[in-house]
């Protein structure tokens, strides 16, 4: 059994309050994994293009408030 089809197991065995707690929890956890991930693709630049192409549309009169 591979450790999702596990998971998969042991989360259909929760009852609904430990489902609740399980669902607050990753959702933190799923959260802050993406916080982790933007940090670092923005440390690696990997954003810079999408940033410098909407900082030159703007300057061409290519956006409006929102």
């Amino acid at each position: 059994m591979t450790k999702i089809e596990k998971l998969v197991r042991d989360v259909r065995a929760l009852s609904e309050k430990e489902l609740v707690r399980f669902r607050e929890w990753f959702a933190e956890f799923d959260a802050a994994a993406w916080d982790r991930q933007l940090d670092e693709d923005v440390q690696a630049g990997k954003l810079d293009a999408m940033a410098d192409a909407a900082l030159a549309d703007h300057r061409a009169g290519r956006s409006r408030k929102l």
